[in-house]
């Protein structure tokens, strides 16, 4: 990180390309950098004017220091050799503000290039090109042109757009808010989100990111690195978006329905859900979120309290949360009664709770308690309005006396004038968010309750599912490849549905008919009713065009209908290859039709979706969306999200509610195909049916042309699970054990192992003895980013019983060079070599991922551990409080 680093808090800075030519950028950003020179050394080569009577250095080469950061303003032609001239004198770090790389067409695109080369070859890092460079206020830095700097605050906003960025800028000086930095990427040759998140995750300074993003790079490589480092730190920082461009008509040709149905904003919201930040809508609700987000207090529940002084503005408030999808709490019969106590008698007897008029700030209190207590609450709203009997300030700071005996989300409206602006502030500085306005608070809870939400959802254990994770794979890519290989990409639905069943996804069958007489003989050998689909490698939505006919129950049907179908579908389409028809059993006594499908983007990866499904499936797009890898968790808050799920989960007049583990298991084996098969570009099932089980009435799979032998997983921005590394291995006492990486799943396991030890070896392991064994805890052990981190266990099998009686784990920094180990193994399995093995195990997956150092800290009186480490090369370094660090280091 130290590259990175020198773009926050340089010692000496380089301008390329200053001049002092007023109302030219390069002297506006030479300007600023000066304003910070008693903090660093400013320098500047190529001149232009006096340049405010600094010393001239004609190039580069003749610096008398190398500066820690170069800041380049000159035309875009020069700067691939100034980039040459930087790595020369060894300067690592490298703004770029100039344009007219790859956006101005092949020359420019080629220009860039080079720039990369330059940088990777020289290990230099690059922000930008095409941007407006970086704000530190509290090392008084501004690389920038803009004359507006923000004073010191906690919030990081990283902005693509420059334009924008300088906007946010100007409204946040204004608006009196304060920044720890402020960066505007450009085109993200080099550095990008993943990189700036891995940062400010670090960075003692930030408490919130903000991100204003277009894109989230050009790159599969970009989209893993944000998802790797947003999933890192969001349950620590919070990372707030937005992102314009919800509406792009890009769906228009697509050849499934799942390409018809989902844009590329839909991959956007799927991948910001995963990795733990939060979306908006507006510039203001960033800075609303970023205020009230990295609070401890979140929103369990979705149900909100209002308590106000005046009904109009609690209806205005009831309106804006209903019309957001926001719930309104319903009152238990306690606290009526409570209230009712509490209350004048012409209090509203139901939530909002009009306090009325005459209120005082201790009526306000009160009402407040109350409603805090209810179980069916899960935040609450304050909303006051101007009266001669209380002021804004003095229910402020009503409320301050009240917030250490909070332990819900409290949020505030302060309507009014000079007062109420007074208040609102007091109310920030004392951690209580204030908004002018009740739409606005409405919508930061309603956000802080997704944000809780998306944290959940990254660290919740799945329940046991048994999955079939080896499905015969090498005929089925030999069965993609020979069709791609023949210039097809639509699979039949014969091939697509042999797809499903290898991964024990039940299935209709369909088989082909040539002529009638076959469809016929091959009707009669099913058994009637029987469905038929038009059988074309050409044609993809065969109810489009009359191509599947349902419930024919007889010969004379079949006969009468192949003709016509083949007929019509000839007229339709008159190009299309038609070889006939398919046959198959029709099924019957089902409620519910549903869709299940994939679609693959070249920088996003492929999603999955599940909605309602049927002929009519892309008129209701009653569908959601989340990235694979699924497990059972993920796959269930994906069918949560829909409007059907209501139905499926209570039933609906005559349709009784279904199985739901049934449906979480076919999206679970749905992401195991996509994840496997880099080949496939697009799939749908749709009808998917439920009776006992589920069914695949229909299926089509769309094979990217451009993958024929597909890089396994290289596809996905979310690692699955690592299967290479499982493996078995016997003790020194011939107990045999499965070692592989740990699961969500493991959770109970993993705390039975941490239960079941000794007070000497929990001391040893923890540093004192675990008092409370948490389930935050356990989903921290057990649900890890297998790209930033790795734990394998050991497990023991005993007749049905299984154990965890081993885990050995290391955790990657953020400069993805270090790592920290630690290694456990349960009392009645120590010296049987478990240890050792678990280790070296650990030190391969260092190796693997190219790490330069891997370190344990230990209690002095550790041997086992100290033990270890020599086995294994570690060396021993001194540290304090009788802790003693092991090192090793690779070459």
């Amino acid at each position: 990180m130290d590259n990175i680093k020198a773009f926050f808090s340089p010692d000496s800075v380089v301008v390329v390309g200053a001049s002092d030519k007023q109302g030219s950028v390069a002297n506006a950003i030479l300007k600023n950098l000066l304003a910070g020179k008693d903090k660093r050394k400013v320098f500047t080569v190529g001149t232009k004017g006096k340049a405010y009577d600094l010393p001239k250095f004609d190039n580069i080469s003749l610096l008398p220091e190398t500066p820690d950061l170069a800041v380049i303003v000159t035309r875009a032609d020069t700067v691939p050799d100034i980039m040459e001239e930087c790595a020369k004198i060894g300067i690592k770090s490298v703004i770029v503000i100039s344009s007219g790389f790859k956006e101005v067409g092949d020359e420019g695109k080629a220009r860039e290039d080079r720039v990369i080369k330059i940088a990777r070859k020289n290990g230099m890092h690059i922000l930008g090109p095409n941007c407006i460079g970086v704000i530190r206020p509290s090392s008084n830095l501004n690389a920038t042109f803009s004359d507006r700097v923000p004073k010191p605050g906690y919030v990081t906003f990283l902005s693509q757009s420059g334009a924008l960025g300088t906007a946010v800028l100007d409204w946040a000086v204004s608006q009196d808010i304060g920044f720890s930095s402020f960066v505007s990427l450009g085109s993200m040759v080099d550095l990008d989100f993943g990189d700036l998140i891995d940062y400010f995750g670090t960075d003692p300074e930030t408490r919130s990111i903000i991100i204003y993003m277009e894109s989230i790079g050009s790159e599969l490589k970009n989209a893993r690195k944000f998802m790797s480092a947003a999933k890192g730190f969001a349950r620590n920082k919070p990372i707030i978006i937005l992102k314009p461009g919800k509406f792009p008509e890009s769906t228009a040709a697509a050849m499934s329905h799942t390409g018809a149905m989902v844009g590329v904003d839909a991959y956007y919201d799927a991948a910001f859900d995963r990795s733990g930040a939060i979306r908006v809508e507006e510039i203001k609700d960033l800075f609303n979120c970023a205020a009230i987000l990295n609070t401890s207090y979140l929103p369990k529940d979705p149900r909100l309290a209002i308590v106000t002084n005046a009904g109009g503005p609690g209806v205005l408030a009831t309106d804006a949360l209903i019309t957001l999808s926001g719930k309104l709490a319903k009152l238990n019969d306690k606290t009526i009664k409570d209230l009712n106590e509490a209350m004048p008698p012409s209090w509203s007897k139901s939530n909002p709770i009009d306090v009325l008029g005459d209120a005082t700030p201790q009526r306000f209190a009160k009402a407040i308690n109350i409603a805090l207590q209810d179980q069916g609450v899960g935040g609450l709203l304050v909303i006051y309005v101007p009266t001669s009997i209380t002021t804004a300030s003095a229910l402020a700071q009503e409320l301050v006396k009240l917030k250490p005996t909070l332990n819900k989300p409290i949020l505030t409206v302060m309507m009014g004038g000079a007062d109420a602006a007074k208040a609102r502030q007091y109310l920030y500085e004392n951690g209580i968010p204030s908004y002018e306005f009740p739409e606005e608070a409405i919508q930061t809870y309603l956000y802080m309750y997704k944000y809780k939400g998306n944290l959940d959802l990254l660290y919740e254990a799945p329940e046991q599912l048994l999955m079939d994770i080896g499905a015969p794979k090498n005929y089925l890519k030999m069965m993609m490849r020979n069709a791609l290989k023949s210039g097809r990409t639509l699979l039949n639905e014969e091939e697509s549905k042999n797809l499903l069943t290898a991964y024990r996804i039940n299935s209709t069958v369909p088989k082909p008919a040539r002529t009638v007489e076959e469809a016929v003989a091959l009707a009669q050998e099913m058994g009637y009713p029987v469905v038929m689909k038009i059988n074309s490698p050409n044609i993809s939505h065969k109810s489009d065009i009359g191509g599947v006919k349902l419930g024919l129950n007889n010969p004379e049907a079949v006969r009468k209908t192949f003709d016509d179908m083949v007929a019509n579908v000839k007229k339709k389409q008159p190009n299309a290859n038609i070889t006939g028809v398919t046959i198959q059993k029709m099924i019957t006594g089902y409620d519910y039709e549903l869709i299940i499908g994939s679609k693959k983007d070249n920088v996003l990866g492929p999603v999955i979706m599940f909605g309602a499904g049927g002929t009519s499936a892309e008129f209701y797009k009653d569908i959601a969306v989340g990235l694979p890898p699924l497990n059972q968790t993920l796959a269930r808050r994906l069918v949560e999200k829909t409007k059907i799920y209501k139905m499926l989960s209570e039933g609906f007049r005559n349709n009784l509610p279904v199985n739901l583990l049934t449906i979480d298991e076919v999206l679970v084996k749905i992401s195991n195909i996509i994840i496997d098969f880099p080949e496939i570009k697009e799939l749908d099932i749709n009808p998917l049916v439920i009776k006992k089980d589920a069914i695949a009435l229909d299926a089509r799979v769309i094979l990217d042309d451009k993958v024929i032998n597909g890089e396994q997983y290289g596809h996905l921005i979310i690692s699955p699970y690592p299967v290479k590394y499982i493996e078995t291995w016997t003790t020194k006492d011939d107990k045999s054990l499965t070692l592989r990486p740990i699961r969500p799943e493991d959770e109970i396991m993993e705390k039975e192992l941490l239960a079941g030890l000794s007070e000497e070896t929990q001391r040893f392991r923890f540093f004192e003895p675990l008092k409370d064994i948490t389930h935050e805890m356990l989903i921290r052990y057990c649900n890890i980013d297998y790209e930033r981190e790795m734990a394998f266990v050991a497990e023991y099998n005993v007749g049905k019983k299984k154990r965890i009686v081993g885990v050995s784990r290391l955790i990657i920094n953020a400069d993805l060079q270090t790592a920290e180990y630690a290694v456990l193994v349960a009392d009645d399995f120590t010296n049987l070599g478990l240890g050792l093995k678990l280790s070296d195990k650990i030190v391969g997956f260092a190796k693997e991922k190219n790490l330069k150092r891997v370190f344990a800290i230990t209690l002095d009186d550790n041997k086992r551990m100290k033990a270890l480490g020599r086995k294994l090369g570690f060396i021993t370094k001194e540290r304090q409080n009788n802790e003693i660090e092991l090192v090793l280091e690779f070459d």
